[in-house]
This record gives C-alpha cells, sequence and structure tokens, in this order.
C-alpha cells in the first residue's frame, strides 16, 4: 500500500478488512448481538437504529464489534449506490454487534489516523463520489476489496482535528435530540394508551381512588364509572362514532406531471407517501415537490390546512403523521382533519393504535390499499370534550417541542453536510466552522 509523503495514505496501510458471514434467519430475535447488517446503515453513512434485530446464533468474536467500531458496506442492493461504501459507526447504546454477509469491520493495523477521523473522511462526498465512480454490477453492486483499500485518505492536519471535532459535537447533538423526541413521543403515547386505550383514570376513580400522578382539577374530568354498550365497556357519557362522521376524511390526485403549468414555481407543498417515509417523528415538516395554483385546481381536496393528519393507504399502508405546513396530497393518502372536538394528536395516536383495524379493512390485488369508504366506518372513541380540551393542552405543546427540535436538527445535519467537503479539500476558516456550530447547540 502507497503512503503519499505530500499528504495522504491509502486505506489499505490503516486498517484490514475482516468480511462478516452468513446468519440463520430462525434465530433472529433471540438474545444476543444485534446484527450490522446492510439495514443499520444509514444512506451515505452512519449508524441507523429503527430497525435492529438481535442474533441468538454462533458469533465468533472475530465478527463482534463494540461500540465505536467501524463498519463498512461493499455492497447495495439498489442502483442508487447510496449505500456502496457507506460507513457507520457503533454507537454506546449498543454493546454488541454482529457482521452480517453483507458488511466488513475495520480493524486497524496504526492509529496513524483515528477512528473519529476515519469515519468523517469516509463520511465525506468525494469518498461517496469514488465508490460510486467504482461500482460493479447492474442488479446488485459492489465495490472490490482493492478499489475500497486504494482510497487516499489525506493526512490529519491540526485544522482538519480541529473540523472533526467539531462534526462530533453536531453529532453528538443531533443524537442528542433524537433521543429528546423519542422521549417525548413515548410520553404522548403513554398518556394517550392510559386515559382513551387502559382507562386507567376512569378505573381508578371507580375503585374510589385519585388517579396516581395526576392532580385533582384533571381527575375531576373523568367519569367514575363505565356503561356497558355494544363494543363493551366504555367510561360512562363516552362513546364510539365512525370516524368518517367525527370528522372529515380526504383523498387526493395528482395532476399531470407532464404540465409545467402545475409544478413550475410552485410555492404549495405536495405531499406523497414517500415524504413520510422514515420520519424520525411523527411530524410532516417539508416535502420533496411544490405545486402551483393552476396544480391546486386540479385535486379535489385542495390545500389541506397544518394539522392535518396523514395515513398513506397504499404501497405501504401505516405511514402516519401530522401536517405542520398546508400541503395538497397525492392519491397514496387518506387525510383526516381534526376539529377542536377531536385535535390532531388524539387523531394521530387513534390512528396508531388502531393501525391492525385500519390494514384488516384493505384489499386488493396487486398490492394491498384501503379506499376512503372502507375507512370511514371505523369507530373513533369520542371522550367527553372537557378531558380532550386537557389531554389536547397536555400534549399539543409536547409536539411543538418535538417540531422545535426536529427543525433544529435539520439545521445541524445541513451544517454537517456543509462542513464535509472541507475536511479532504482542506478549504475552511476554523474560526468560522466554530461560530457557526456555536450558533446553533
Amino acid at each position: 500500500m502507497r503512503t503519499d509523503a505530500e499528504g495522504s495514505t491509502e486505506l489499505g496501510a490503516l486498517v484490514a478488512l475482516q468480511r462478516g458471514t452468513t446468519y440463520k434467519s430462525s434465530l433472529l430475535g433471540y438474545p444476543g448481538p444485534v446484527l450490522l447488517g446492510l439495514a443499520s446503515i444509514q444512506r451515505n453513512g452512519g449508524f441507523r437504529g429503527d430497525s435492529l434485530r438481535t442474533y441468538g446464533g454462533e458469533s465468533p468474536s472475530k465478527l463482534i464489534l463494540t461500540p465505536g467500531d467501524l463498519y463498512v458496506s461493499l455492497k447495495d442492493v439498489t442502483q442508487s449506490a447510496d449505500l456502496l461504501g457507506a460507513v457507520s459507526r457503533v454507537p454506546g447504546g449498543v454493546s454488541a454487534g454482529r457482521l452480517t454477509q453483507d458488511t466488513v469491520k475495520l480493524v486497524f493495523k496504526n492509529r496513524k489516523v483515528t477512528a473519529d477521523y476515519l469515519y468523517w473522511a469516509l463520511r465525506t462526498p468525494q469518498y461517496r463520489s469514488y465508490c460510486r465512480a467504482r461500482a460493479i454490477g447492474t442488479t446488485n453492486l459492489s465495490l472490490s476489496r482493492d478499489d475500497f483499500l486504494t482510497f487516499a485518505v489525506p493526512h490529519p492536519t491540526p485544522d482538519r482535528l480541529t473540523l472533526v471535532g467539531l462534526l462530533e459535537d453536531i453529532e453528538a447533538k443531533i443524537q442528542s435530540n433524537h433521543g429528546t423526541n423519542e422521549t417525548l413521543d413515548c410520553i404522548a403515547r403513554a398518556i394517550f394508551k392510559s386515559w382513551f386505550v387502559d382507562f386507567d383514570p376512569v378505573r381508578t376513580k371507580a375503585e374510589g381512588r385519585r388517579p396516581a400522578g395526576m392532580d385533582a382539577e384533571t381527575a375531576e374530568l373523568f367519569p367514575a364509572a363505565f356503561d356497558s354498550g355494544e363494543g363493551g365497556r366504555l367510561p360512562r357519557g363516552w362513546r364510539w362514532e365512525p370516524i368518517g362522521e367525527a370528522i372529515e376524511v380526504v383523498g387526493g390526485s395528482t395532476p399531470s406531471t407532464d404540465n409545467p403549468e402545475f409544478w413550475d414555481q410552485g410555492d404549495t407543498a405536495f405531499a406523497t407517501p414517500k415524504d413520510l417515509a422514515g420520519l424520525s417523528v411523527p411530524l410532516l415538516l417539508r416535502t420533496g415537490r411544490k405545486i402551483t395554483p393552476a396544480g391546486v385546481e386540479q385535486i379535489s381536496s385542495g390545500v389541506l390546512p397544518p394539522g392535518t393528519v396523514l395515513l398513506s393507504s397504499r404501497a405501504p399502508i401505516g405511514y402516519l403523521a401530522i401536517a405542520t405546513i398546508s400541503v395538497c396530497i397525492n392519491q397514496g393518502f387518506i387525510a383526516m382533519l381534526p376539529t377542536d372536538t377531536l385535535p390532531a394528536p388524539y387523531v394521530l395516536l387513534w390512528a396508531e393504535d388502531n393501525m391492525a383495524t385500519i390494514v384488516g379493512r384493505a384489499n386488493g390485488t396487486t398490492f394491498l390499499e384501503i379506499s376512503k369508504a372502507n375507512f370511514r366506518p371505523i369507530p373513533i372513541l369520542i371522550p367527553n370534550a372537557p378531558v380532550l380540551k386537557r389531554f389536547n393542552g397536555i400534549v399539543q405543546p409536547i409536539y411543538a417541542r418535538i417540531a422545535a427540535t426536529a427543525i433544529e436538527t435539520e439545521t445541524l445535519a445541513a451544517i454537517r453536510d456543509a462542513l464535509l467537503p472541507k475536511l479532504l479539500s482542506g478549504q475552511l476558516r476554523i474560526r468560522d466552522a466554530e461560530k457557526l456550530v456555536e450558533a446553533h447547540t
């Protein structure tokens, strides 16, 4: 392997590769390390933890990774090459991970560069372009070991090391924000489940006790008894009502994509289910396309207001989000327009809790789809108005904070992406970069 005395070293002089092996799918979910395959790597690099599964089968020590270890995908099952050569780093929350046949561990031969420095060097757009240019294959892409190991890593100058420190700070803040939003989302879900699924406050009052952790004013809003009805026991005065009668339920459509009059210079957000795929929080902050006023006129549901709850109704069914912006939707959605009686957080969490029922009403041959006609009769629980008002007063600020934190995270990610090219090019004024980061951390 070659070392350039003027400023770079080939990867092969720094690391060796430990390839993973296949595993038995029948042993997934059993106690053991988590699998670190393609699904654990973000597009273009970074750790993805939303679909991790443990593995109870054989896991030799050479295949085990611990926090801080780096691993790479030398494959991509799509033509996008977004995962080809993409690097990931085992986070502190994963005590042990196991390589699969699709990933390789980077085993350091020496410490001319730190793992943190190499991690960010392999996150740069220059490295990603290098991988894409050397992709092999037609259906599934691959990157040869030799091509990977000949990538030239610039020597870590003081300015580059300072930049790596800034990138680490940004990453830590992004991860902290994700943790904050996960906690807030769990709080909202827990309140919904306790109040409207398990009926904890009503059960407690029916037993002559005061609901734990609840102030007297809030507790007073709940009934203290149950009534029996067609749908089973319900808190007294509460009822079931078809969702299509309780609130307005609409669908969307797509104007001709060949007509620039509908799309060029548009300023209204236009959503497709793809905009909801991979959301870290159940909030739609922006969309990938915009539509013109002429295009809006082609959609019967028109522009939907902020607070509309969106449910993807096909391919797949089940993406959910509250729109924080005015938005038009395509035919892949069912949209629910909440009211003061049934606020958006309640409708969102109801749909999430009843997803099995929603999917069960779908049909289709090419792909499953739930129509508005099949969706509208699904019953939604209507609690008394004071309870719903109090619920919204508690949960709405939670979602407002989730939205603010998500926007901050997007800003930080944009700053990170703007700084990354500078790591290899060296074209950076560190003081300016530090000020930029300090303003958002």
